[in-house]
């Protein structure tokens, strides 16, 4: 039976009454969670952008550090979540709790070097991304301040990986939510300088997400001691059986590898336009924060595939794991012409929110529009790789896809044209926008290969 799911399409009749209700249960409270993350960034770059366009800029390059960190954090957590999915699926907790530890261990490795690095030579980090000094030396402070949250994002982002498997999505959801109102309140507080706190501007905005963060950790620890709740045990964390390691990061390898492709390469995308000028960069960043706000739907359908066809494929449901897998790559599509459609529509509105010089606006303008159809693979590829194939360990197809696309046509050309035949910045920020839409045919052709149904449970 299993070898017939694999090699050819079967019908299966889905409840559609049931099937919507459960993508929504679980998708809306992620793409919610996921509107609110992205809308820390947008107010940082709003409220830096009442400031001054280099405060705005320096914060926006500062904060890619954390975004490199955030793909290895992902990666972790990730893994533990596709096995989770299916063991919870499965109904076998010790296990899960077992993966529970797994990744704050290896979480928390990562968040204790990225703090070493900010604590110690930000401004080297900073020289990555910018050329310009006064870039710098503003980045450099506020990745002094903001390197305390990265020590502790990775403990706050396994206990809600744990909590959106185990179904209490909707708990990591408001979680997540509180963190970025606080961090949004106390945006307004030191950047510019309320409730008589000192005017600190890209200083308050990394105090305020170190704070914020803090806060996400203790009520994580709190709701995490109630009942109902999977909670890790330390005094076993270095005691896990070797097999379940084994598959542990047989899921993280190719996970981190495409995280590092693609996290990396985002970094790759913002450093070549940061040292394409101050307009070109500033223009960058808001473009940047608009895909990230649109991005949430696709952002939430993608995890929620992955949970719900990971449940199907651990509790040995193969054909149907495999016939949700086809309704939700099919969604996609609609996702993303509909995302293209309102990045044209809010883009009149975007190009006059910030202040702007009159170049820096030209190009904003420009980059909308190449975006818009750049949300059409960014949605499916999302949905169809992060979620569905990952959510059947079929993980390693993002790495080399990644590693095709991005790191083997994509930025060799916005090199090329940056450094060595100088185009325009519009030509070049377009190839930063080929990977995801050009790898649109490769995807469906692994899609149909169904090597991402099958149940990974011991």
């Amino acid at each position: 039976m299993e070898k017939d799911v694999m090699t050819k399409d079967i019908e299966i009749r889905i409840d559609n009454r049931h099937f919507y209700s459960r993508l929504a249960t679980i998708a809306g409270p992620i793409a919610f969670q996921s509107l609110m993350l992205a809308l820390v960034a947008a107010c940082d770059a709003l409220m830096l952008g009442r400031v001054a366009q280099e405060q705005m800029t320096a914060v926006s390059l500062a904060t890619q550090i954390q975004f490199v960190q955030n793909m290895l954090i992902m990666a972790i957590t990730g893994a533990g979540a596709i096995l989770g999915a299916q063991y919870w699926g499965k109904g076998d907790k010790e296990t899960i709790q077992k993966l529970f530890d797994m990744m704050l261990k290896y979480a928390g490795a990562i968040c204790i070097a990225f703090f070493i690095g900010c604590e110690i030579f930000p401004e080297a980090l900073m020289h990555v991304f910018a050329s310009d000094q006064t870039l710098i030396e503003l980045g450099a402070a506020y990745l002094r301040i903001a390197g305390i949250s990265y020590l502790i994002t990775g403990v706050s982002q396994s206990y809600l990986a744990i909590m959106k498997v185990t179904d209490h999505v909707n708990e990591s959801a408001w979680i997540s939510s509180c963190a970025v109102v606080l961090n949004v309140v106390f945006n307004l507080i030191f950047i510019f300088g309320f409730l008589g706190a000192p005017r600190m501007e890209a200083k308050g905005a990394a105090l305020a997400t170190t704070i914020a963060r803090i806060i996400e950790l203790v009520i994580c620890l709190v709701i995490s001691g109630r009942a109902g709740y999977i909670r890790p045990a330390l005094s076993k964390m270095f005691k896990i059986s070797k097999e379940l390691t084994k598959d542990f990061w047989r899921q993280c390898l190719p996970l981190m590898g495409g995280s590092l492709f693609w996290g990396v390469g985002f970094t790759s995308y913002t450093a070549i336009m940061g040292h394409m000028g101050v307009d070109a960069a500033a223009a960058n960043s808001i473009a940047a924060v608009v895909r990230d706000l649109i991005c949430c739907v696709c952002n939430g359908i993608g995890s929620a595939a992955g949970i719900i066809v990971g449940n199907e494929l651990g509790a040995g449901n193969l054909e149907l794991g495999k016939a949700y897998g086809i309704k939700l790559m099919k969604i996609s599509y609609v996702i993303g012409i509909a995302s293209m459609f309102i990045v044209f529509a809010v883009t009149p509105l975007t190009v006059h929110m910030v202040l702007l010089t009159d170049e820096a606006r030209k190009y904003l303008t420009g980059m909308m529009c190449i975006m818009a159809v750049y949300m059409i693979g960014r949605c499916v590829n999302t949905v169809t790789i992060n979620g569905v194939l990952d959510g059947g360990g079929d993980t390693i197809f993002d790495m080399y896809s990644l590693a095709v696309c991005m790191w083997g046509i994509a930025i060799p050309l916005a090199l090329l044209g940056a450094f060595v035949f100088h185009w325009p910045v519009l030509l070049v920020y377009s190839c930063t926008c080929l990977d995801e839409v050009g790898k649109i045919p490769w995807v469906m052709i692994r899609f149909r290969k169904y090597k991402w149904v099958q149940n990974l449970t011991k």
